[in-house]
């Protein structure tokens, strides 16, 4: 069959690769549990109070949302003190982050500049774009080397993208290196801050870029409802940007990519705050006891400011990471990021938590045993 003729930026692009899901390896090594502490999910699940209100929206599945979704609108920007007219919603902000590179940035013209590694879909949808992407590596501990990634950019250069906490450190710079950062971009460079993570940072008000909304021109922030608010499976997250910018976002955007029940759960999720500050406790604590037993382990465990951690085993990554699997327990392996020695477990609720540390002090006891 012959080939029908495609943009030439397709050579190249290779599919996203999510982590394993729970009937994946249930149905490999033929076990009847298995915890997954890959995805960085909300350890409670689902709030009750979302729950509910799925269950009562749900007769109005058939209805078309309205578009723009701008009763979420009015409500994130009520919660988060913002003019409701500078959030955008969209289909996760994986959506935001695709309509923020076709609306700004000029195909064949601009560059995209980011730290290493990254997010992939920063990288996958600036190259679709058509764009040039370019990158600096973090330091060697993982913070950010902002002179590198200053070099980096030029007139050319329509969007800086600066994850905070980065994934998969979990390291997080304080909002004020960023709001520097911001005064010594090109003229017309944006600077979208993505805090998909910020609401594990403490304290809070010292990492997110939220007070600064405003008085920073060329600032975006892009938050999520899939971590903290546990409805990654819905697909909801958002921008806070420059009213110009929303609503040449809004007049392009897909009409209704946030479907009915994704809104109606965001509305209810931010009413929930036991859910919310139950998560953030769980989070938390689990952050304290999992450093504090990995290291006792002989772990290097990184600092995280996020709900999960980053940490290098002291035997074969691959190896602690497949027998971890066969004893029913999935975390994150880093060769994908470039980083084969490290891996990634989220932060589970108690009864995951103290699963994962048993089990993975069992894999390191094989392993001392048979070498």
């Amino acid at each position: 069959m012959t080939k029908v003729p495609v943009r030439p930026e397709m050579e190249g692009f290779k599919p996203y690769s999510p982590g394993l899901s729970i009937d994946e390896i249930k149905k490999r090594y033929g076990l009847s549990r298995v915890i997954k502490m890959a995805s960085n999910e909300n350890p409670l699940g689902t709030s009750p109070v979302v729950q509910a209100r799925l269950a009562s929206a749900s007769p109005l599945a058939f209805r078309y949302a309205q578009a723009g979704s701008p009763a979420l609108s009015e409500a994130i920007g009520a919660h988060l003190g913002v003019p409701a007219s500078c959030v955008v919603a969209g289909n996760g902000s994986d959506e935001i982050i695709d309509l923020l590179l076709r609306v700004v940035a000029r195909p064949g013209i601009d560059n995209v500049v980011a730290f290493r590694p990254c997010f992939s879909i920063y990288d996958v949808q600036s190259r679709l774009c058509g764009l040039e992407f370019r990158q600096t590596d973090l330091n060697a501990d993982f913070s950010f080397p902002f002179d590198a990634l200053l070099s980096l950019t030029d007139e050319n250069t329509a969007l800086v993208f600066v994850t905070n906490p980065d994934n998969p450190s979990g390291y997080a710079c304080r909002a004020d290196e960023l709001v520097a950062l911001a005064a010594k971009l090109p003229p017309r460079a944006l600077l979208v801050v993505d805090e998909a993570y910020v609401d594990f940072a403490e304290p809070l008000d010292e990492f997110t870029m939220l007070p600064h909304f405003g008085k920073i021109p060329n600032l975006v922030i892009l938050r999520t409802f899939s971590k903290m608010y546990g409805l990654a499976g819905l697909r909801l997250g958002y921008g806070v940007m420059p009213e110009w910018l929303a609503d040449l976002l809004l007049r392009v955007k897909l009409p209704f990519s946030v479907n009915i029940l994704a809104e109606q759960a965001g509305l209810a999720a931010l009413e929930d705050d036991i859910f919310l500050s139950e998560t953030l406790r769980v989070v938390r604590e689990g952050r304290e006891l999992l450093t504090r037993e990995l290291t006792a382990m002989g772990c290097t465990v990184r600092p995280s400011q996020a709900n999960f951690l980053m940490f290098d085993p002291p035997m074969d990554a691959r190896t602690l990471f497949e027998g971890l699997l066969q004893r029913g327990v999935i975390i994150r392996p880093l060769a994908s990021y470039g980083m084969p020695g490290k891996l990634r477990v989220s932060i589970g609720n108690e009864d995951e938590n103290r699963e994962f540390l048993v089990k993975t002090a069992e894999v390191l006891r094989d392993n001392h045993r048979h070498s």
